[in-house]
């Protein structure tokens, strides 16, 4: 059994462990809300923009732009993985991880793949990966994400595609679902998915609202070839977004988990330590008592 000493000391560190988790919890919370103020903030001009961009899509056809016009073989994949910086996080990281596994083992074997890495741990395991990696960008994940970044990073893809160096681009992220749910998404930005198919579930949808026609000018090919470059910009940067979201929300559940495990174990470490104690009282009675009789004979 441990000593009174030993026990006690294992208490204090518990304590201070807790303090450590419950402060970043708060300070994981802090960060949330920032994220997802600008997450939510961002909401509104993307929907406006896929409005416009699927109601230009019908009058357009797939001749208008290359971005829209599948290889006809597949050989060379760019995957975009966004992960964290730093850890504690519970499995977000492995969740991403994995999804790209998945993704490389299942359908892009045999194909030559190349990473772009958001997030240092995505980074990390990139790099013990046969497969390349082309570019990557440190301390962008949760923290303040520019969309200048995503631009730049999104127009050096495009001109691999246009030149024949990647025939698709793949994005992995984390989709915020809820507080307590994220999810872990695979989406294919180059070549941009047929956009008709977007401008007929909107017309077949009865209950959505109103959608005026878009005049276009000086053409609708015209001005959907300008667009196609901002729709793949706009992408990343709500996928970098959502991932820094959903990050800072994994670190607060998982923090919040870490600090009621602190508190289990004080509870059980006072169990222990005063079950102790009480155990060396009984033995110095036992031993005064002792004593006592031993004087009487």
């Amino acid at each position: 059994m441990a000593t009174l000493k030993e026990v006690q000391s294992k208490i204090v560190s518990v304590k201070k462990t807790r303090q450590i988790t419950s402060a970043m919890k708060m300070v994981a919370t802090s960060r949330l809300r920032g994220a997802q103020n600008s997450m939510e903030a961002f909401k509104p001009y993307a929907g406006k923009f896929a409005e416009v961009l699927g109601s230009i899509a019908g009058k357009s056809g797939e001749d208008a732009s290359p971005l829209l016009v599948p290889r006809d073989e597949v050989k060379k994949v760019a995957l975009i993985l966004c992960t964290s910086d730093r850890g504690l996080c519970g499995g977000f990281n492995v969740h991403l991880i994995t999804k790209a596994e998945k993704l490389i083992k299942s359908e892009l074997e045999g194909k030559d793949v190349s990473f772009v890495c958001f997030g240092k741990k995505g980074r990390d395991w990139a790099r013990k990966q046969p497969q390349p990696v082309e570019d990557e960008f440190i301390g962008v994940v949760g923290g303040n994400v520019e969309f200048s970044l995503a631009s730049s990073s999104g127009q050096k893809l495009i001109d691999n595609f246009l030149e024949g160096a990647v025939d698709e681009v793949y994005l992995i992220y984390s989709e915020f679902v809820t507080m307590a749910r994220q999810k872990a998404t695979i989406k294919q930005i180059l070549p941009i998915p047929s956009l008709e198919d977007v401008a007929e579930e909107k017309e077949k949808d009865k209950d959505a609202e109103f959608l005026p026609e878009h005049i276009c000018e000086p053409s609708s090919d015209a001005l959907l070839g300008e667009m196609l470059p901002k729709n793949v910009f706009i992408q990343i940067y709500d996928a970098l977004l959502q991932t820094s979201t959903s990050e800072h929300a994994a670190r607060m559940r998982a923090m919040e988990n870490a600090t009621k495990a602190c508190d289990d174990m004080v509870d059980e470490l006072q169990t222990i330590f005063n079950k102790t104690r009480q155990a060396a009282i009984t033995a110095d009675l036992m031993d005064i008592v002792g004593g006592a009789e031993a004087l009487k004979g």
